[in-house]
């Protein structure tokens, strides 16, 4: 299983001030910043552009850019993130016409690919798309809003992504994103996670750095 990374969601950092919030999250130890993007129409709100992963990189922001496509159709703008500067790009299956041909796509523009599965969506199509990905996230709230809490049966899909991951043998990360906090994040560890998004919990708080240091610490006793 790969080390843990911790990716703090920009949706619930300080728009006024997102450059500097970014930097700061990542001097306090983060390694991915994660990057909702919400369309109005596949989800009930509308967050973020290829302009604004532009801006963090002209920013300064060197970090992996972990770019979430809460979007439909989704093919169109792919490219358009890739050339902004994302790293990873993860999509809903249903928000594709045709779902390998956008994970090709992904990877052609040069980027890290992923397949992104709702609390009620089943991981039927995992198995046949483990040689085109590079990361799946499952979300443990419904998508569209920030600020949920955590939907308890996501954890027995968590270990069951896990194990056929594991048995694929594929270089794969696996990714949770939906209420993850300091109480919480040790059993989701345990049920397989090596990537954790997190955006109130982080963000919401009065020291990033201190709040991090217990997530991992958390995170280590999972492990151990």
């Amino acid at each position: 299983m790969h080390n843990a990374v911790i990716a703090p969601s920009i949706l619930s950092a300080d728009m006024s001030n997102l450059g500097k919030e970014t930097k700061s999250v990542l001097a306090a130890g983060a390694d991915f910043i994660h990057v909702d993007v919400m369309d109005n129409h596949y989800v009930p709100n509308l967050t973020f552009g290829p302009i604004v992963v532009k801006a963090l990189r002209n920013f300064g922001i060197v970090a992996p850019l972990d770019v979430h496509l809460m979007i439909k159709p989704v093919d169109r703008i792919i490219p358009e993130f890739a050339e902004a500067g994302a790293d990873y790009i993860t999509f809903h299956p249903e928000a594709s016409e045709n779902i390998e041909h956008t994970l090709e796509l992904i990877r052609q523009c040069e980027c890290k690919s992923g397949i992104v599965f709702n609390p009620a969506t089943p991981l039927d199509i995992l198995g046949r798309v483990l040689d085109k990905i590079d990361i799946v996230l499952l979300m443990s709230v419904n998508p569209g809003f920030g600020g949920q809490s955590f939907i308890e049966p996501v954890l027995d899909k968590l270990s069951h992504a896990r194990e056929i991951i594991d048995k694929s043998k594929y270089d794969i990360r696996l990714e949770i994103d939906g209420g993850v906090k300091i109480d919480n994040i040790r059993k989701i560890a345990e049920a397989g996670a090596d990537t954790f998004v997190a955006g109130s919990a982080i963000f919401e708080t009065d020291n990033y750095g201190s709040t991090i240091a217990m997530m991992r610490e958390q995170i280590a006793l999972a492990n151990n």
